[in-house]
């Protein structure tokens, strides 16, 4: 499986954006996609999976959205009310393991990676 993440940008608090992760490969649907997100010197964190059901990281819940289009091999992340705090590389990963799904070092397959940038 190969992963693209895109959509990330500079934006200002209080905007929207949505990433998008496109995967090439087969048996997408099986996967378990997340999001995770890696500010400057600081560990790679938890944001979201989906398996069918999906979850948040607390802290994000209520501004953060995971969805995924199987039809299109494509995960989404809509992010709403950003703030500066938000500011990471943001990464989208798979696995066909549903355990340690809030761990990154759990995961096979890893994109490259979409900068968002929040100004205040």
């Amino acid at each position: 499986v190969q992963l693209q993440a895109s959509g990330g940008g500079l934006v200002q608090a209080g905007d929207s954006l949505r990433l998008s992760c496109a995967a090439s490969g087969r048996a997408f649907s099986t996967y378990a996609l997340s999001w995770f997100r890696q500010a400057p010197g600081k560990e790679r964190e938890f944001v979201a999976w989906s398996t069918g059901n999906t979850y948040y990281v607390d802290s994000l819940k209520g501004r953060f959205s995971i969805s995924r289009d199987n039809a299109k091999n494509t995960v989404y992340l809509q992010m709403n009310s950003l703030k500066p705090e938000d500011t990471a590389v943001y990464y989208c990963g798979a696995k066909q393991c549903t355990d340690g799904l809030r761990e990154w070092q759990h995961y096979d397959y890893w994109g490259q990676g979409t900068e968002v940038t929040v100004s205040s």
